[in-house]
């Protein structure tokens, strides 16, 4: 299987990398300038689960030059995305490729089906926190990573046993999951809440235990989040939606959300596609979701960067 990634900041280069190291056929399609630092720089990985190291990295800048494609794994920000659909719309059309997005929320699913067909898209999503150094080296910070996957179209099935294959001898985990959707929508809740308070704080996790007040903030997140599940036909139990919120507390101190990472740097922040998102479903279902409400108020002036 060959395997392109679309996207090079730290989700991308790591779980590439991750393949890469296992000897998979790996080629990352990026934009000039991150081209010019993987050539440079390599592609290194430093990582709790094993660190990892290569010069030998195929990088694509045209996709006009993209050919014999299998599976492309789309690993960019939720604000990137319509810049991008036109070249992985030219890229499936190319190879006949099918794409999984490793992006937050939800709304991603319907723009990617629109513009390369059903049949193509996999559902998915990944579970990690990282960032790049200035070098554009990973520095993997927590203990674990993982993409979990499914079909979400019969024509589907091939793809997703050769992915799944592929678990077996890399130093992450790629599991296959008969509900994505529900998999999707759980993770979609808790970074809603996580990425949310933090950023709103502007204080790494640990702060969440530590403050009832902030914690009881986030935990109304995952409750208002659930409703627009349940909404959308995704059923969660209560159980499952405590536990979600009692994973808040459980962050190492110095731990923090990607969002908060990118928001300490200046960089855009993706509380369009997250929270937005949520406010663009509660008005579909004529619900209110007043906590969401206000952390997208409060964290909308960062939307592309540290305001002047």
């Amino acid at each position: 299987m060959n395997i392109l990634v679309q996207g090079a900041g730290a989700l991308g280069v790591y779980f590439g990398g991750r393949m890469l190291e296992a000897g998979e056929s790996v080629s990352f399609f990026v934009r000039e300038k991150r081209a010019n630092q993987l050539i440079k720089e390599g592609l290194k990985i430093n990582s709790p689960e094993g660190s990892f190291e290569t010069k030998d990295v195929m990088v694509y800048t045209s996709p006009e030059k993209v050919k014999d494609i299998d599976l492309v794994i789309l690993a960019v920000k939720g604000y990137h995305l319509n810049q991008v659909i036109p070249q992985v719309q030219m890229i499936v059309q190319q190879t006949g490729a099918f794409v999984l997005p490793l992006l937050n929320g939800m709304e991603h699913l319907q723009l990617l089906q629109q513009a390369v067909g059903t049949e193509k898209v996999v559902g998915g999503f990944a579970s990690i926190i990282a960032t790049l150094n200035e070098q554009g080296h990973v520095e993997h910070t927590n203990g674990s990573s993982t993409i979990k996957f499914g079909a979400l179209h019969n024509e589907q099935t091939k793809i997703c046993e050769q992915l799944e294959a592929i678990h077996s001898h890399v130093k992450t985990n790629i599991l296959r999951e008969e509900n994505i959707l529900k998999h999707m929508w759980k993770k979609y809740i808790f970074i809603t809440a996580f990425s949310g308070i933090t950023s709103a704080m502007q204080l790494p996790a640990g702060f969440i235990a530590s403050s009832e007040a902030s914690f009881a903030v986030a935990r109304k997140v995952i409750y208002e989040m659930s409703l627009l599940a349940e909404k959308e036909g995704i059923a969660l139990t209560d159980q499952e939606v405590e536990v979600m919120a009692n994973r808040l507390k459980g962050f190492k101190k110095e731990a923090t959300s990607s969002m908060h990472q990118d928001m300490r740097k200046g960089l855009p922040i993706e509380v369009e596609h997250l929270h937005g998102g949520a406010l663009r479903m509660a008005a579909k279902h004529h619900v209110t979701v007043p906590v969401i409400e206000t952390l997208y108020g409060v964290l909308k002036p960062y939307e592309n960067g540290k305001p002047n």
